[in-house]
């Protein structure tokens, strides 16, 4: 799928955040400046955040949770991990009992980690479009919501 614009990558977001549950894990796969933060911003926007997301790139871990957002969000950004054995400080596996989790360089948790997510990877297009491309688990099969 070809993203013209910012407008219309933050519109993959949202339209996620229409079929998101408690969970869930969408992972964002891309080079910097792709547009995955921009995905995640679309998504939290479309659950009611007000104001813009800021990029967890430094704290890691961002939880979102109601009255903030209508569904618990945990926006994980795994850019700065370096060693697999850190994740279990991270705490995600849990967050999952009661939140979804978007998760920015999932790469850097190994092949192993999430076996169900929806995994969305983009690229930059030589016109500075985005190329938004997927794998969708069978949990998100009757979900899906791009064509």
């Amino acid at each position: 799928m070809r993203l013209a614009d910012p407008a219309a990558t933050e519109a993959v977001g949202a339209a996620l955040a229409a079929v998101l549950r408690v969970g869930d894990v969408i992972t964002l796969e891309g080079p910097l400046g792709a547009g995955k933060t921009s995905i995640a911003r679309g998504l939290l926007a479309a659950l009611g955040l007000v104001g813009e997301a800021p990029s967890p790139s430094f704290a890691i871990v961002q939880p979102y949770a109601p009255p903030e957002v209508r569904l618990p969000v945990v926006h994980v950004d795994l850019y700065r991990v370096e060693d697999v054995a850190e994740l279990g400080e991270l705490g995600l596996d849990e967050a999952l009992y009661d939140s979804a989790l978007v998760v920015e360089w999932p790469d850097r948790a190994g092949a192993q980690a999430w076996p169900e997510a929806l995994r969305l990877t983009l690229a930059t297009e030589p016109d500075g479009a985005r190329r938004l491309t997927w794998q969708v688990p069978a949990a998100w099969e009757r979900r899906w919501p791009l064509t």
